[in-house]
C-alpha cells in the first residue's frame, strides 16, 4: 500500500510540475514570439522568460537555497560558468541571475519544437563539431560581451552522465572568451537540479527536491593569457565539483 500511494504521489506531482511548466509558457508565447522577430526585442524576450522560470520554479514548490560567496553584486559583464546537470538548469539561470543574460546553448536546442526557434532568435547557438558556427558563436559572444552583456555558457558542453557526482572535462571557449574581453568568470554550481528533473533518455522524470545555486567570486581575467587557460580551467573545475560534495563536507581550498 505505502508503495502504491507513493507512486500515486509521484505520479500527481509530476503532472502538476508539467503543467505549471507549460501554463506560463502558453501565456506569454505570443508575447515571445512577437518580440523574437522584432531587433530589439530580445530584452523583452529575456524578461519573459524570467517570469516563465520564475512562476514555474515557484508553483513546483521546491525549496531553493541561493548562495552568494561575494556580497557585492556580480561585475558586469561578467561570462557564468555552469555546471550542466538538468534540463531545469537554463530555468535557474533566468531566475536567479538579475538583468538581461546571454545564453549559449547546442544548436540541436533551436530545433525544439515551438520554443527553439525563439532560443535561436534570441541567444546564441552553437554546434561543437563545426568550426564555423564554433567560430560565429564566439564572434556573437564578445559582441555581447562589449554592449555589457553578461552571457552564461555550460562549459561542459553537455549534461554530465554522472551529475552531482562527476564533472566533464570543461571546454576552452568560456575561458578563452573572458581573458579576451577582460571580463570576469563566475563559477556556478547547480549540484541537486538532476534529483528534481534527471536526464532520462525518451523520459520524463520529475521529483520533489530542493534545490540549489551557488554563485561563487567572480574570477579576475585582467592580465591572463591564453597560455593560463589550463590554470583557470582546474580552479573553475575544483569549485564546481566542490558543490557536489555533501553538506558540512571539507571543501578543497581556493587555488591561485
Amino acid at each position: 500500500m505505502r508503495h502504491m500511494l507513493r507512486y500515486l504521489g509521484q505520479r500527481l506531482y509530476t503532472t502538476w510540475a508539467v503543467v505549471w511548466f507549460i501554463i506560463p509558457f502558453v501565456l506569454i508565447y505570443p508575447l515571445q514570439w512577437y518580440f523574437s522577430r522584432r531587433p530589439m526585442g530580445g530584452g523583452v524576450v529575456h524578461a519573459l522568460n524570467r517570469f516563465w522560470s520564475w512562476l514555474s520554479i515557484t508553483m513546483w514548490g521546491l525549496p531553493v537555497e541561493v548562495v552568494r560567496e561575494s556580497a557585492a553584486p556580480n561585475p558586469q559583464p561578467c561570462v557564468y560558468v555552469a555546471n550542466h546537470g538538468s534540463y531545469i538548469d537554463i530555468m535557474m539561470l533566468f531566475k536567479y541571475v538579475p538583468g538581461f543574460l546571454n545564453m549559449m546553448g547546442k544548436a540541436s536546442l533551436a530545433k525544439v519544437p515551438v520554443w527553439g526557434p525563439l532560443f535561436g532568435n534570441v541567444y546564441i547557438t552553437v554546434d561543437r563539431n563545426s568550426a564555423v558556427s564554433r567560430g560565429r558563436a564566439m564572434v556573437a559572444a564578445r559582441r555581447g560581451l562589449a554592449a555589457g552583456k553578461s552571457i552564461a555558457i555550460f562549459a561542459e558542453g553537455r549534461i554530465s552522465p554522472r551529475p552531482g557526482k562527476e564533472l566533464l572535462p570543461l571546454l576552452d571557449g568560456a575561458f578563452q572568451m573572458a581573458i579576451e574581453a577582460g571580463v570576469p568568470l563566475v563559477p556556478v554550481g547547480m549540484p541537486l537540479n538532476h534529483m528534481f528533473m534527471p536526464d532520462v533518455a525518451k523520459s520524463l522524470r520529475v521529483r520533489y527536491h530542493r534545490l540549489k545555486i551557488v554563485f561563487h567570486t567572480p574570477i579576475p581575467t585582467t592580465g591572463l593569457t591564453l597560455a593560463d587557460i589550463p590554470a583557470l580551467k582546474d580552479r573553475v573545475a575544483a569549485l564546481l565539483s566542490g558543490d557536489f560534495l555533501p553538506e558540512g563536507a571539507v571543501k578543497p581550498g581556493p587555488s591561485t
